[in-house]
């Protein structure tokens, strides 16, 4: 322990009679970029949380450079040296990203802000993560959730830290941008920051981590040398099983024209848009964060509105463009937003609740009346065709895992009738299961007949599950791949060509 920078022994905790971590023991060393591997619900947040004094634990304890450690709340864990760079976003969207970065201390002189030193300081602190060409002055409600992520991330090293915790740091965030992040977590370890890295991305563990542990119903596994696993051994050891990622087997049979998009133009998001999708057919949307994927998406829902351009229905040829997102559900759409937290559910509603948002069974169909008794079976089939795993339909759904929550986000519309689905990074902070079985999901799904955009960051998602791929670069769609003739090459070429077009014209 006297070498450790961090000690954990005999963790529990209970939240009421469930218990979440079971005895769980976990050494840090200085300078050490620690992984944190585990299925959704195995523990992985809970702990972290504990240690970053955002949770008590029950029983155990936690030392800090040999002595114990028991904060009683985040401000005390950081003014320890721990800080925790947390998942779910929490920038204040009504403030600059200069305030957000340093909103706990905001420099000041006779109790007003120095503006000037606030914006040179973040300035700085943009720098970091790769974000020096972002205004400190834009505000934070207006950046799509990866550049929120890169402020998150920036907020967390601007503190002075010796153990600093990220809970899936690079779920938004493009390649380039991993690795601009991995080169700067390289220079705090050889600093001596211990680094505690939570991650599904099991891929990425081998480019930054010096030790893996892998925690399984709130249980610790195994710890391992990344040089000496592999990502199936740890998929195993997270499962308790052998489990394998597929995607589509063979070709879908693509039916009729289902939605088509013509010159769709919002803003200098989305920029004279062209494309079809057909009935039966996934078509992956990638391209790097900020490339206009969620705004065409949101604009395809009805979110927000697009300044010009048409969309076509079916084989119909009266424009569509919705002016409300209950419109674009009569019609048929249905949308699974990136943002789960703020966009995808009701934190503190029930998992009832949240299921049975698109839906609601009514006495007679009279409106307003609600079935209590057929909702409550209607969501019981529908969690355990989901394999959700949860106590009660009165739960409320914050208290799920990740995963759990976002089959009741994408679930809940197997309650209506769905022509085409918009799901936006579908599987972002979802383990390898649980990422498998949505796949299956969306492929079932398609099956019978409605059509599928997804947006995803993940190179390897796209690959496996869509029968087509757009690439959106600065706007505009630069390419278009199908299973056969999609390279990594190709892809980023794609990528970032948007941005090179518009530097010619310029």
């Amino acid at each position: 322990m006297s070498h450790a920078r961090l000690h954990v022994s005999a963790l529990h905790k209970a939240f009421g009679s469930n218990l979440v971590l079971r005895g769980l023991d976990l050494e840090l060393a200085p300078g050490e970029i620690h992984a944190l591997v585990g299925g959704n619900g195995a523990g992985k947040s809970t702990l972290s949380k504990i240690v970053a004094g955002l949770e008590t634990r029950s029983s155990g304890e936690i030392w800090l450079n040999g002595k114990l450690f028991a904060p009683a709340s985040r401000q005390a864990a950081q003014a320890a040296g721990v800080v925790m760079v947390l998942q779910e976003l929490s920038v204040l969207p009504t403030l600059s990203v200069a305030e957000n970065l340093f909103l706990s201390e905001l420099p000041a002189r006779v109790g007003v802000v120095n503006r000037k030193r606030l914006h040179a300081d973040a300035v700085r602190a943009l720098e970091r993560v790769g974000l020096s060409a972002l205004d400190p002055e834009t505000s934070a409600g207006s950046l799509g959730v990866g550049h929120q992520q890169l402020v998150e991330i920036a907020a967390g090293l601007c503190k002075q830290c010796e153990v600093l915790i990220l809970d899936e740091p690079t779920a938004a965030l493009s390649g380039a941008e991993t690795q601009t992040l991995f080169a700067l977590l390289r220079t705090l370890r050889a600093q001596g920051t211990t680094i505690l890295y939570i991650s599904h991305r099991l891929e990425e563990l081998a480019q930054i981590a010096d030790r893996v542990s892998v925690l399984r119903d709130g249980q610790m596994i195994a710890t391992k040398r990344t040089d000496e696993t592999t990502r199936d051994e740890l998929i195993q050891l997270m499962a308790g099983r052998a489990v394998a990622l597929t995607g589509a087997q063979g070709g879908r049979l693509k039916g009729k024209r289902i939605l088509a998009v013509r010159d769709l133009c919002a803003g200098r998001a989305v920029r004279g848009v062209s494309f079809d999708l057909r009935a039966g057919e996934i078509v992956g949307l990638g391209g790097l964060v900020g490339a206009g994927r969620t705004e065409l998406l949101r604009v395809l829902f009805g979110a927000d509105r697009a300044d010009r351009g048409v969309v076509y229905l079916g084989d119909d040829d009266e424009p569509f463009l919705p002016r409300s997102t209950a419109e674009s559900v009569q019609c048929g759409l249905a949308f699974v937003p990136e943002d789960r937290k703020h966009h995808g559910i009701l934190a503190t509603q029930s998992v009832r609740t949240n299921a049975s948002l698109t839906r609601l069974p009514t006495r007679g169909g009279v409106p307003g009346w609600i079935d209590a008794a057929a909702e409550r079976l209607g969501v019981s089939e529908l969690l355990e065709k989901l394999k959700v795993r949860f106590s009660d339909q009165e739960q409320p759904i914050a208290q799920l895992s990740g995963g759990n929550q976002q089959k009741v986000v994408i679930g809940r519309w197997l309650r209506r009738d769905v022509d085409v689905w918009l799901l936006d990074e579908p599987t972002r902070g979802v383990d390898a299961a649980a990422r498998q079985g949505i796949y299956e999901l969306l492929n079932t799904l398609a099956a019978d007949g409605p059509a599928m955009l997804v947006a995803s960051s993940d190179y390897e998602e796209l690959a496996l599950l869509c029968d087509r791929v757009l690439v959106m670069s600065n706007g505009r769609i630069t390419a278009e791949f199908t299973r056969e003739n999609l390279t990594p090459d190709a892809f980023m070429a794609a990528a970032f060509a948007g941005f090179s077009q518009e530097q010619s014209v310029n």
